[in-house]
């Protein structure tokens, strides 16, 4: 693994996102979230409906991690499972939330705007913590309006994160 080639890449892909909110029309959001077990990725997805955040669809995908862990190139470790679960999805969204970094990132390419252009979709990204960068108050309101009280995280990214423990926790059973 060569990681500065994997760094050249980054900053190539980073060349290419679009930081501009450019939404014709927003109709359905989806959130992405990832669990861990045995050396396997489980990515979980739900998409809602924009208008009032109701279940439209949910699904998920487990696939082998082949990178490991490494800050500031998550997108290499869980970009396959999110993609795989992604193309089941019968209802496509307009909008992708991923618990992940975006443009706050060493290379201006964390995972949410790697997989945006891998997917071809508009994404924003709520990390856990910030890798790089500050957050400025009134940007991105979308995430905003998706916050259903008590949750903290926007509900398609706080649905798609009990998901993907669900599933976890059913994969486990099966062994």
């Amino acid at each position: 693994m060569d990681i500065r080639k994997l760094e050249e890449e980054q900053i190539k892909l980073a060349k290419k996102v679009i930081v501009k909110d450019i939404f014709e029309k927003t109709e359905r959001i989806a959130g992405v979230d990832q669990a861990f077990a045995d050396g396997d990725v489980i990515s979980g997805i739900v998409v809602c409906s924009y208008k009032d955040l109701k279940l439209i669809e949910k699904k998920y995908a487990v696939v082998k991690a082949k990178f490991p862990y490494l800050s500031g190139f998550l997108s290499y470790r869980e970009s396959p499972a999110i993609i795989e679960a992604f193309n089941q999805l019968e209802n496509k969204p307009d909008i992708l939330i991923v618990d992940g970094n975006g443009i706050l990132h060493p290379r201006r390419i964390g995972m949410a705007s790697h997989l945006g252009i891998l997917l071809d979709i508009p994404t924003i990204g709520v990390a856990k913590r910030l890798i790089a960068g500050e957050v400025r108050e009134g940007t991105v309101y979308i995430d905003k309006k998706c916050i259903k009280f008590p949750h903290k995280l926007p509900e398609p990214l706080y649905l798609a994160h009990r998901y993907a423990d669900k599933i976890k926790k059913e994969e486990a059973n099966k062994s």
